[in-house]
């Protein structure tokens, strides 16, 4: 049997239901032969809510699941017992290709899994911005401002803005969850 990565398309919302669903009912149903691994690739992000700053984690992509397993025999057909587990799970709409499910290479899945690996090192914004955009301080010494990007430092998470205060442009470094969009 080939081993191979497929992605099913799932219900809005219920990503994190069918992948606990799939990894359960592969021990009970005796799937393991069939199922390698179930991948729900997702970032933390940074937002503040409540004066707060929250850490959340956001799916890469919403309504996907990814899946590694053997699905498709010697002449490249669905089997039947991998095909109707899959089609059996709850909140699963189906293979992205329909009934010739389309397979993703390794290299797709390694940059996707890089990109989660990523996440857990730098805490992401939950928006993203512009130099010269004007946004709000909602954190800090300088509550309710409002100021212009100048720079943005990504790896580092921080925003250089210009505020003006007392008819001054004054240079100050914020972190991302401490601004939003104006």
């Amino acid at each position: 049997m080939k081993f191979q990565w497929f992605v099913l398309h799932v219900l809005a919302g219920q990503e994190q239901k069918v992948r606990d669903s799939l990894l359960k009912r592969v021990k009970t149903d005796e799937m393991e032969p069939y199922v390698r691994e179930v991948l729900l690739p997702m970032e933390k992000v940074v937002e503040v809510r409540g004066g707060k700053k929250m850490v959340t984690n956001r799916k890469l992509h919403p309504g996907y699941v990814y899946i590694d397993m053997a699905l498709l025999d010697e002449h490249n057909r669905p089997m039947e017992r991998p095909w109707y587990f899959i089609k059996d799970i709850q909140g699963v709409i189906g293979f992205i290709g329909g009934e010739r499910p389309t397979e993703v290479s390794p290299e797709e899945i390694q940059v996707i899994k890089d990109q989660v690996m990523d996440s857990e090192d730098a805490e992401r914004p939950k928006v993203s911005f512009d130099i010269g955009e004007t946004i709000k301080i909602n954190d800090g010494p300088f509550l309710n401002f409002s100021g212009m990007i100048e720079e943005i430092e990504p790896d580092k998470g921080k925003l250089k803005v210009t505020v003006d205060i007392f008819g001054r442009k004054t240079p100050v470094e914020l972190e991302y969850w401490q601004v939003e969009k104006a």
